[in-house]
């Protein structure tokens, strides 16, 4: 190789050098628009709940969704640390996932603790956005759930469902409180559709157990969303235009809800072959419980979900076979917030299970 070859591939001086910590490649992704945009998809099924909830939805979801952004901005000025990460969007949609994660009937206060709960417990305590294990506002659900089962676990039609959920297929599961004999009821709490399968397992009526709750009209209007739950278990529709959006916009691994759902399908459908006095069909655990919500919108956290197409899989797969398990064996008629954060906690397993190649790796022949 000549000289002037030479001179011309030599390294640059050390001094034109930057050296720098990894990662050396970046990328423009913007936080503040892809958070946006998941609020943006959520927005169908924040329209349902006020149409079903009415009043109720509203307050729910503003109290909560103001604590969580407080609790952000509190935890960074006690941290003595700057307030710019606030506009980052990321504490109000916390907040409000949590909010749809809620009963419509929730206390103020506890919309308050569980907003602090989302933020201080299930994210700062973790060192912030992008380094939490686990999905904040699930944590702050299943804390809720776990301490307030009763508060948490009480449903009140209001609003548009008032009228329309007085009258369940099985009475025994509607209770109605009044003030005094000659007065209207005070308060009128029903059972959620997952909570009747619960029930109705219980009386030996063999393969027409589930019948009062899986009609054909009963599956319209779980679809459309004339059915009590959280905030966030109301209509299919809402929650399937949201999800589709999220998966043409490429914001979330398809894998992962897709995974989901279609191993809830498999599962309970073969469960209820077998054991047909055991569980609903699985159209029924389709269109109930938070299922649409938890694959689309709480399993697909960027943080929280593995990294690789195969882990996905696996992930979205162990999803479905937990909430599974616990809808039909468990003491909790859902399933949906447990079987995400149990899967939350194997997502670095997950990752080194299915991790990738490096570039130029040759395999070892023995």
């Amino acid at each position: 190789m000549s000289e002037e070859n030479k001179s011309a591939i030599m390294m640059p001086k050390a001094d034109d050098l930057i050296l720098s910590s990894s990662p050396h490649i970046h990328s423009d992704v913007n936080v503040r628009k892809i958070m946006l945009k998941v609020i943006l998809a959520l927005v169908p099924a924040l329209i349902a709940s006020v149409i079903f909830f009415g009043w109720d939805a509203v307050r729910v979801i503003v109290i909560t969704a103001l604590s969580a952004v407080v609790a952000e901005g509190l935890w960074l000025w006690l941290a003595k640390r700057p307030l710019t990460p606030l506009r980052d969007l990321s504490a109000l949609l916390t907040g409000l996932l949590l909010a749809m994660n809620l009963p419509s009937n929730a206390s103020w206060w506890i919309c308050v603790v569980g907003g602090f709960l989302a933020i201080w417990v299930g994210k700062q305590v973790f060192g912030g956005l992008g380094h939490n294990i686990f999905n904040p506002a699930l944590v702050a659900r299943v804390a809720l759930l776990i301490a307030l089962p009763a508060a948490m676990t009480t449903w009140t039609p209001t609003g548009g469902l008032l009228e329309k959920n007085m009258r369940l297929p099985s009475g025994e599961n509607v209770s109605i409180t009044t003030v005094a004999e000659s007065e209207a009821p005070a308060v009128i709490s029903c059972a959620t559709p997952l909570g009747e399968a619960a029930e109705l397992k219980r009386t030996p009526n063999g393969a027409a157990t589930f019948a009062p709750i899986t009609e054909k009209s009963d599956y319209v209007k779980y679809f459309l969303g004339e059915r009590l739950g959280s905030l966030g278990e109301t209509s299919c529709l809402a929650l399937l235009i949201g999800g589709i959006a999220l998966m043409f916009m490429k914001l979330i691994k398809w894998q992962i809800p897709i995974f989901f759902i279609a191993t809830v399908a498999v599962f309970t459908a073969i469960v209820h072959l077998c054991a047909p006095a055991m569980t609903p069909p699985p159209l029924f655990h389709l269109l109930t419980g938070g299922l649409l919500l938890g694959a689309f919108f709480m399993a697909t956290d960027m943080v929280t979900s593995p990294m690789t197409t195969g882990g996905c899989i696996l992930f979205g797969v162990g999803c479905g076979v937990i909430t599974c398990v616990i809808r039909i064996w468990g003491g909790y008629p859902e399933g949906v917030s447990f079987s995400i954060l149990l899967m939350n906690a194997l997502v670095p397993l997950i990752d080194r299970l299915f991790q990738l190649r490096p570039f130029g790796y040759v395999r070892k022949r023995a």
